[in-house]
């Protein structure tokens, strides 16, 4: 029996995944990941222009480096089949405080403001079109 049989009962309907939506899933995760991977690499190399960045958003520049370790750590656990949906539900909780940040600011809506929602929506995306656990917990179709 498949390990997503042993999670739900016999009577719970579970969403099949197609190979499209698997390949599609796994591109928007993709993307997701480089963009995280990237500003997990600038937060524990630190250059200068993210100590900028993170200063003038009021942040002290001593917090870059835990940021960086945490992004990490929520980035592998993302990252892992069983972990992915933890994973994505702190990535969020993570994204929500980047969005309050930037509103705080008084920074542009959709090209600062925004983006963390745009980077949540590809992370939820993502995931919903290749696990089919996300699927059957958010059927939107």
């Amino acid at each position: 029996m498949s390990a997503i049989h042993e999670t739900y009962p016999a009577d719970f309907p579970v969403p099949t995944s197609s190979r499209g939506q698997v390949i599609t899933g796994r591109i928007l995760t993709g993307l997701a990941v480089l963009f995280l991977l990237f500003d997990v690499i600038g937060k524990l190399t630190r250059p200068e222009a993210v100590i900028k960045g993170t200063t003038e958003l009021g942040y002290p520049a001593s917090v870059i480096l835990p940021l960086g370790i945490l992004q990490a750590i929520l980035l592998i656990l993302y990252l892992i089949p069983r972990t992915s949906i933890l994973g994505a539900l702190l990535w969020t909780g993570y994204l929500g405080g980047a969005v309050a940040t930037h509103v705080r600011v008084g920074n542009p809506l959709f090209s600062h403001i925004l983006f963390p929602v745009y980077v949540a929506l590809l992370i939820w995306g993502g995931l919903w079109l290749r696990d089919r656990r996300v699927r059957a917990v958010l059927p939107f179709a």
